[in-house]
């Protein structure tokens, strides 16, 4: 019997210790929990005095805990489990929105919930009240001079029968915040140069196209004359950069929308929409993930194209998963690119050849990385070039 004494202290100590470290208010569980150590008095008294019956009286103090917990106290020991080990602000609630109890990080954020006990959600923070009935869960606070951003959450709590409540949890999502904003104000001013490279560069080109075309009709220029084969190929050069420039403006949007894709069917359907020439295309083997259809195809047919000029019109490219990572590889039997160059064909404007552009693996870079994926160049098994994708989600 000593040892069991023993234990039973232990246990009290540690409860006691867990009621102190949880911010809700803890008083009445404590007093109940305290009631189960009155038989512990009874037994002493029963064994050294005649006044009780000598007979052990656990069992009372164990009904008078669970009678307690059952038609009592149950939504609070729910409240204090859930409130457990948490330092985010906790607002716990009644079946009727009121406030039941509120954490110390809570109080912090919202002073005005001090004392708030019995009192409706929506009369001391209709703003989060509002959050909780918004498609987008997301309270943003003036703190001491900076903007803080809390994403508002629920979870009920209690028993499927009675339904006792709901916790309100705040998580600070400030950094991820901040940086859609910021991914935002840069995609509105990308729009803008877009708009303004469409209108006011592609317009006048337009117009020195056409001027071009009726002042060698009426000159008589022959199909072959130098001069003419420059302008025109200076024309059609212009004409293709701005092409590409609004393409790497517009491509870097995160993805919203994604389909499951075959690696093969893509690979396949995309060859066909590039000059190949006498190129060949190999399928290694098939893979099926999720992208954005329309951005994986211009993914594809640039760097087909990137293939064929750098390794000519007899090149062979072969497409196929990576053995040991979620993800796909590009690659060819042409020159390859030398390892000094890897880390600068993204760039946009880099290019090895008088007559490109520049920009065709820049916008790939650019269509990677709004699908949260990565690129890397290698080196192919024939000493071609090899670019990795990885970090695509698979569709099993």
């Amino acid at each position: 019997m000593g040892l069991s004494y023993a234990l039973a202290f232990v246990g009290y100590f540690m409860l006691l210790e867990l009621f102190t470290q949880i911010d809700l208010d803890t008083r009445a569980l404590f007093a109940l929990v305290g009631i189960t150590g009155l038989p512990v008095v009874f037994d002493i008294a029963g064994y050294t005095t005649p006044l009780l019956i000598d007979i052990t009286y656990e069992p009372l103090g164990v009904a008078v805990f669970a009678v307690g917990v059952a038609f009592v106290y149950i939504d609070r020991f729910d409240a204090v489990q859930l409130a457990g080990e948490r330092d985010v602000p906790i607002i716990a609630l009644d079946a009727d929105n009121h406030i039941r109890d509120t954490n110390r990080a809570a109080r912090t954020l919202f002073p005005d919930l001090d004392g708030t006990e019995g009192i409706h959600l929506e009369t001391i923070l209709p703003e989060v009240a509002d959050c909780l009935d918004s498609d987008n869960p997301i309270l943003k606070l003036q703190q001491e001079g900076s903007i803080r951003y809390y994403r508002v959450t629920e979870a009920p709590y209690g028993t499927a029968k009675a339904g006792l409540g709901r916790t309100i949890v705040l998580t600070d999502v400030t950094d991820r915040e901040m940086y859609r904003e910021e991914v935002e104000r840069q995609n509105e001013r990308l729009e803008r140069f877009a708009s303004l490279v469409s209108h006011d560069l592609r317009n006048p080109l337009n117009v020195a196209t056409g001027r071009f075309e009726l002042l060698r009709e009426e000159e008589g220029m022959a199909a072959d004359n130098p001069h003419a084969e420059a302008v025109d190929r200076a024309l059609t050069r212009m004409d293709d950069l701005i092409e590409q420039i609004l393409t790497l403006a517009r491509e870097g949007n995160p993805v919203d929308q994604w389909d499951a894709v075959s690696l093969s069917s893509v690979a396949s359907s995309c060859w066909k929409m590039v000059e190949t020439n006498t190129a060949e295309l190999r399928v290694a083997d098939d893979l099926e993930f999720k992208a954005d259809p329309t951005r994986l195809q211009r993914l594809f047919e640039n760097l087909f194209r990137n293939a064929v000029d750098h390794g000519g019109p007899d090149v062979t490219v072969t497409v196929g998963a990576l053995p040991d990572q979620e993800g796909f590889y590009i690659s060819d039997d042409g020159p390859g690119i030398s390892e000094s160059d890897r880390d600068s064909v993204f760039e946009p404007g880099y290019t090895t050849r008088e007559e490109g552009t520049g920009f065709g693996l820049a916008i790939v870079d650019e269509m990677v990385g709004a699908h949260g994926w990565e690129i890397e160049v290698t080196e192919s098994d024939v000493g071609g070039a090899r670019f990795e994708i990885t970090g695509v989600e698979t569709v099993a």
